[in-house]
């Protein structure tokens, strides 16, 4: 495990996971989601790309308001619920509104 990271737990319980961590030398942050002791999925984000990461997550109201304006309540209370396609929507770039609020997947 590399000297700068942490691992959260899903809120959807079991034995979900997901773990952060810092790759100086690649100068990569990867973001891979476990279930149990397998490795389900990486996502390995630029250094470059981590104050834009931060602006988005500093943007979420820890007292659990959201921002994100079409989150559907659904998606919160009732986490086995597939999400529909208008909810996940196109997620390419030029889909995101500029400036405004993104959309969640």
């Amino acid at each position: 495990m590399p000297a700068v990271g942490d691992l959260f737990t899903d809120l959807r319980g079991g034995d979900r996971r997901m773990r952060v961590s810092y790759h100086e030398g690649r100068g990569t942050v990867v973001v891979s989601l476990w279930a149990g002791t397998v490795c389900k999925g990486t996502f390995q984000l630029a250094v470059g790309d981590v104050a834009r990461l931060m602006e988005v997550l500093s943007q979420v109201d820890p007292s659990g308001g959201t921002p994100f304006a079409d989150v559907e309540a659904t998606a919160t209370t009732s986490p086995s619920v597939a999400p529909s396609p208008d909810q996940t929507g196109d997620v390419s770039r030029s889909a995101l509104p500029m400036g405004g609020v993104p959309r969640v997947a």
